[in-house]
């Protein structure tokens, strides 16, 4: 499928003062490809690599001020949507998004920090379901993040279940030797993608893939090519990664010689 291209990316995303994740991660990657990001934040973390405090809230208001006025001033085609902190901040999103057409939308659904903190309740999971998966382009969901989307259902059925076109579905958080990324279309799996696990845990992994292939849709690569070069710049940043604080390692984000 052609797609227009674009030179920005707007980003719903969370602030990670440790750096490794959340817009953080979308901004260096998004600026890697050669676009212009537009962040606006959900959620404001006191985290670090070992453990998250806690998050605040921006009023809705202010985020739908902050939406309204990139829209009139600046193009955009693709959408990026990260941590997403309560069911009135979901709506407000679908609805903000809803006033523009063919939109390119790129939903990692984050519901567990990466030191297994929770970020989402069962009304926001219903919630994302009802108003955001099915204006999504694609959705990233790790394994853990798929079972709690829809339990007790195998993989595909789960897929299936989300009401979206596009999931890649990421096992690295699952998997102890190799890791094995599945791609799925219509629920029917398209393709494979297979790594040697590394070594460590780290912090922003799936911010820099979701971003990656969000600003790879911007600049009009079909859905699953953007998944296959996404995959391989997340993986080379992860291969460069290096330990800033005591626990998790951050993503080296411009080590990747782009295609």
């Amino acid at each position: 499928m052609d797609r227009p291209k674009a030179d920005s990316v707007l980003l719903f995303s969370g602030l990670d003062p440790s750096g490794a994740a959340g817009i953080s991660a979308d901004i260096e990657t998004i600026n890697h490809f050669g676009l212009t990001p537009l962040p606006i934040i959900t959620s404001l973390t006191a985290q670090n690599t070992q453990r998250l405090d806690s998050f605040e809230l921006p009023k809705d208001s202010f985020l739908e001020k902050q939406f309204d006025l990139i829209d009139e001033d600046i193009s955009f085609n693709t959408v990026k949507i990260g941590l997403l902190g309560s069911v009135s901040q979901i709506k407000t999103i679908s609805r903000l998004l809803n006033k523009k057409k063919s939109l390119n939308v790129v939903l990692d659904p984050i519901l567990i920090s990466g030191t297994q903190e929770n970020f989402s309740s069962n009304k926001m999971i219903g919630a994302m379901k009802k108003y955001l998966f099915p204006m999504s382009t694609i959705l990233t969901p790790n394994l853990e993040e798929l079972n709690l989307l829809a339990p007790g259902l195998a993989e595909q059925e789960a897929v299936s279940s989300l009401n979206c076109s596009w999931v890649l579905v990421t096992t690295s958080d699952s998997s102890k030797v190799d890791i094995e990324h599945r791609l799925y279309h219509e629920s029917i799996l398209k393709r494979r993608y297979k790594y040697k696990k590394l070594p460590g845990k780290f912090h922003g992994s799936g911010c820099t893939l979701s971003s990656a292939i969000s600003a790879l849709i911007a600049k009009g690569m079909a859905v699953e090519d953007a998944c296959d070069e996404g995959l391989e710049y997340t993986y080379q940043c992860l291969l460069n990664a290096k330990k800033l604080g005591k626990m998790q390692y951050h993503p080296i984000r411009a080590s990747y010689k782009s295609k």
